[in-house]
């Protein structure tokens, strides 16, 4: 049986290994477009991918689906998630709304969220992440969409104190040629992109890691096609009763990965922090209490 919270491509994941020679051909041919691959007919998907129908049919099982239909449906269902709009979300959420307090069916969906998110996030994956954000010898990038810019600037606000040779990168694609010709092979690109998936963004990744630069990509529990150039993807859960997807997750692993970093280099952090309130004194940004 497959877990409802899982989608398709984590269920292929989490059973490559046990698969055989054809059958992993067979998955790596889904996940090459995903989730779009998926949704011929049966022998669509085997010609596609160069195996026998009788293989798509018995991989399908193995992963836990009744059969074919089961297993397209759910990729249906992935597909209609992820091209959603704002008002499609909240006629959704609207028409399904437990008779409670806003405030209460949020709380109750951003723990879920959580719940989900840390179960399925690996702490190695954090904690290397956290390394390669760490090193100084490396220059960051930071870029996001429409919404997930917001983001992007928050992450690269607070690394900018913790180290130096880090780039906000604006969300207006005309200008990245320029940023792309200064990284170099090592430098980090942190990229946020959740459902509508910008192309943009995927482009930037796949010219970026051509370049020899790793990705690091914030995004939803569908996965955003960056995902397939990426060193690290940190898949986050941010369904809400809303017409908008939540934050709160991945704010929540920028700021772990935030202090995962400052912690590990503490002495050079600090020593920023205090040259840069040093700057703001002189500069009298901030007003002081009489």
């Amino acid at each position: 049986m497959v877990h409802a919270s899982k989608t398709v491509s984590d269920v292929i994941q989490a059973h490559f290994e046990g698969l055989t020679r054809a059958e992993r051909q067979l998955a790596e041919s889904l996940l090459e477009n995903y989730p779009v691959s998926g949704l011929g007919s049966i022998t669509t998907v085997a010609d596609n991918a160069g195996v026998s129908t009788p293989t798509v049919a018995r991989m399908v099982q193995k992963l836990g689906y009744k059969g074919y239909p089961e297993f397209q449906a759910h990729l249906h269902q992935e597909l209609e998630a992820t091209i959603s709009n704002p008002i499609a979300k909240h006629d959704r959420w609207a028409a399904n709304a437990p008779n409670q307090h806003i405030l209460n069916r949020f709380a109750d969906a951003v723990m879920a969220n959580l719940r989900s998110s840390l179960g399925e996030l690996k702490t190695a994956t954090f904690d290397d992440a956290a390394r390669m954000l760490g090193d100084r010898k490396r220059s960051l990038y930071f870029v996001g969409g429409r919404i997930t810019g917001a983001l992007a600037e928050y992450f690269f606000t607070h690394m900018q104190v913790i180290r130096p040779k880090t780039t906000l990168m604006t969300s207006n694609a005309s200008a990245w040629p320029q940023h792309v010709l200064n990284m170099q092979p090592g430098d980090v690109v942190i990229i946020f992109d959740i459902r509508r998936y910008e192309a943009d963004l995927t482009t930037l990744a796949k010219v970026a890691r051509q370049n020899g630069v790793e990705i690091i990509v914030f995004t939803d529990q569908w996965t955003s096609p960056v995902a397939q150039h990426a060193r690290h993807c940190f898949k986050l859960h941010i369904e809400a009763p809303s017409a908008w997807d939540s934050s709160v997750v991945t704010l929540f692993v920028v700021e772990a990965l935030i202090e995962a970093v400052q912690s590990a280099s503490w002495d050079e952090t600090r020593e920023r922090m205090n040259t840069l309130e040093d700057l703001f004194e002189q500069s009298r940004l901030f007003r002081k209490p009489r």
